[in-house]
């Protein structure tokens, strides 16, 4: 009954967005390769750590920066539910996992969830034309699940294999695929229509998600996927409830941080300052939900320029 819940529910936000993306593909502007300049946040040296400014210079910023929002009214709406989620459901259980279980293990279970991912990650890194990162990609996951015990320890990364992360929608803005309008989606967080393709892409080839289907052992990703959930928004947690006491408009800073969050990332750049973003990671594949990763990438043609941040 949740499988075919699953399924509905991923082709129902899928055919949603692309209908109405279709409405916006004529304005080549939008859909065309991104513009170098439109991917350079605001200065960021004058914003507050907590996003105060950034909530308050909405009238301007948001002017430049966050127009693309057609379908506002039906996005806060569909924020305000995962508000509730949020706070409810997912941040008491995040609450007790950071309060009770040790650094330690905690770091342990965000290495295996990476490792996980790691396929994914690959796979991105090759269609983004990103070989030197592909190998590294390719080391960290055969130290880590080596030598680091199935991935509970980032042995690579003391090997100076830094980590790093990738998905579709990263890739498909590489080769040219604008993001399209502002989209939020229900338990997902903020998105657009680009990254939700993306979102279902990577979910459903990802391997172990393939292999849990085939064998009947979906509780292999629900499991995942509850892991994850639980385990990235405790990691964000503190910093999200500070910004929900001191913006004037949640909503707005947190579409403002998320647009600025996914140019660094497509653009390989230096990471923006700024709180971390209620994205889960949560994706779904067509019989099961699994969670690939965000990350970078910075070669081709999309990736001319460097974002700055200080």
């Amino acid at each position: 009954m949740i499988q075919h819940f699953h399924r509905i529910f991923v082709i129902g936000v899928l055919v949603v967005a692309m209908a109405i993306g279709g409405a916006v593909v004529s304005s080549a502007a939008e859909w065309g390769p991104p513009d170098p300049e439109a991917l350079v946040p605001v200065e960021l040296a004058s914003v507050e750590w907590a996003g105060v400014e950034l909530a308050q210079a909405k009238p301007e910023a948001e002017a430049e920066n966050d127009v693309n929002d057609p379908l506002e009214p039906m996005n806060r709406g569909i924020f305000e539910f995962n508000e509730f989620f949020l706070q409810w459901i997912l941040g008491p259980i995040s609450g007790v996992y950071k309060d009770f279980v040790p650094d330690p293990i905690r770091r342990s279970v965000g290495n295996i969830l990476h490792l996980v991912a790691s396929p994914i990650i690959l796979a991105n890194d090759l269609l983004q034309a990103e070989w030197e990162r592909a190998w590294i990609t390719t080391q960290r996951t055969v130290v880590n699940a080596t030598i680091g015990v199935a991935g509970a320890f980032d042995v690579a990364e003391t090997l100076g294999l830094p980590r790093h992360n990738e998905d579709f929608g990263q890739t498909l803005a590489v080769w040219g695929i604008g993001e399209g309008f502002y989209l939020v989606i229900p338990f997902f967080g903020p998105s657009n229509p680009r990254d939700g393709i993306g979102k279902f892409v990577d979910g459903y080839v990802h391997p172990l998600g393939r292999w849990a289907s085939n064998t009947d052992r979906e509780e292999i990703s629900y499991g995942l996927f509850a892991a994850s959930g639980v385990h990235d928004y405790s990691e964000i947690k503190d910093e999200l409830d500070q910004i929900r006491k001191t913006s004037i408009d949640y909503y707005a800073a947190i579409r403002s941080m998320f647009r600025q969050k996914r140019a660094a990332e497509i653009r390989n750049g230096a990471e923006v300052d700024l709180p971390p973003i209620p994205d889960l990671g949560f994706d779904i594949d067509m019989d099961e939900i699994d969670k690939p990763s965000a990350g970078a990438g910075d070669k081709p043609a999309a990736r001319s320029g460097e974002l700055s941040a200080n």
